[in-house]
C-alpha cells in the first residue's frame, strides 16, 4: 500500500520517502543504531566599540583618530543588526586599533606636556 500523505505548512500534500524492506532472514535487533546530534555553538554577537569610541571622539580626538573610530563602530553596529557577523567583526576590531592608537598618542602628548611643563 501507498504511504499515508502528509500535510506541510503550505496546505500541499507531500508523501513520505519511500522505504526498503528488510533483506529476509534479518532482524531488526541486528541493525546497528546511531544517533547524530548536531550542537551548533551560538556565537557572542561581535564588539562595535561605540561607548569607547564616543569617548575618544570627544576627549582624544588626536589626529581624527577618534573620530574614524566612531565612524567604524557605527559601520559595525549596522551590520552586526543586518547580521554579517564577519563584517562586524571587521569593522569592530578596525575601531578597536584606532582608539587604542589614538589612547597611545594621547597619553605621549601628555607625557610630553607635562615633561616640557616641569
Amino acid at each position: 500500500p501507498a504511504p499515508p500523505p502528509v500535510c506541510t505548512r503550505a496546505g500541499m500534500e507531500q508523501s513520505l520517502p519511500p522505504y526498503e524492506m528488510l533483506p529476509a532472514g534479518m532482524n531488526m535487533d541486528e541493525m546497528p543504531r546511531s544517533t547524530t546530534v548536531t550542537v551548533e555553538e551560538e556565537r557572542p554577537p561581535p564588539r562595535d566599540h561605540l561607548v569607547w569610541s564616543l569617548c575618544t571622539t570627544l576627549y582624544g580626538n588626536i589626529f581624527c583618530l577618534g573620530l574614524l573610530a566612531f565612524f567604524f563602530s557605527v559601520k559595525s553596529r549596522d551590520r552586526k543588526v543586518l547580521g554579517d557577523h564577519s563584517g562586524a567583526l571587521s569593522y569592530g576590531s578596525t575601531a578597536k586599533c584606532l582608539n587604542i592608537t589614538a589612547l597611545v598618542l594621547n597619553i605621549i602628548v601628555v607625557v610630553i606636556v607635562v615633561t616640557v611643563i616641569a
